[in-house]
């Protein structure tokens, strides 16, 4: 679960419990030696332009309960969204480094770095925020339950930011009155500054995430993009 919220400004640095089963955490920093270089991660750039995208997400018909806060200290003015098999939110981009560390995702680089997450790969590892791109949802509240809608970890996502269209996964969790943060990698494919220390952007981010989407391992990229881009264009191409 990601603990940070806030690039520039406030950030929250007590990690909130997640449900029943999480893993314990492991020590939160980790020796200079773990900090290995990471695969560089797959990039594939969507058919679906961006401004026909946005276009079918005007309006919103909220499926939360109530709004989300950006970061800590700030007004609840952020709520979920609904359409046609998947749900939206548009809020700022913090970012998320937690989960198996490397060159620039560690105890030394990210003072609110934890090297564990919500959800692992297929191989029982914690996935890399440097090379995965990947979304974080709030955990379960009486505003909003990320499981009531057909969402885990591993559903498939698309982020906008601009003109660009980035596929992910959820790949984590975060404070349950706070939404709007992804990983290093997906910040780094939108063009938006990945450090997590000062990084992120304040605003202009959508997040679309489709119901009962899940890939067979949250680390395929590949698969994430092939699936991404059938229901992007099956979405943008639909008259609801």
């Amino acid at each position: 679960m990601s603990p940070r919220r806030g690039s520039l400004i406030v950030r929250v640095q007590t990690l909130t419990l997640v449900a029943a089963g999480a893993a314990l955490l492991a020590p939160a920093t980790m020796p200079a030696a773990a900090h290995q270089q990471a695969p560089t991660s797959v990039r594939r750039d969507s058919t679906v332009g961006a401004a026909d995208l946005l276009a079918k997400l005007r309006g919103c018909k909220p499926v939360s309960k109530g709004r989300y806060r950006t970061d800590a200290g700030t007004p609840a003015t952020v709520p979920v969204c609904g359409v046609p098999g998947a749900v939206f939110w548009k809020a700022d981009m913090d970012i998320d480094c937690d989960g198996r560390p490397g060159p620039h995702c560690n105890g030394d680089t990210d003072p609110w770095f934890q090297p564990t997450t919500a959800f692992r790969q297929s191989d029982g590892r914690y996935p890399s925020a440097e090379t995965l791109p990947s979304i974080v949802v709030p955990a379960p509240s009486r505003v909003w339950n990320y499981r009531e809608h057909g969402i885990r970890g591993g559903s498939v996502a698309v982020v906008i930011h601009e003109n660009r269209v980035q596929y992910a996964v959820v790949g984590d969790t975060g404070p349950r009155k706070i939404i709007g943060e992804a990983s290093y990698a997906t910040a780094e494919a939108l063009g938006i500054r990945p450090d997590p220390r000062t990084g992120g952007t304040n605003s202009g981010v959508t997040y679309l995430v489709f119901k009962d989407s899940n890939v067979s391992a949250i680390e395929d990229q590949e698969e994430t993009a092939a699936k991404g881009e059938e229901l992007l264009r099956r979405f943008v191409g639909s008259t609801d």
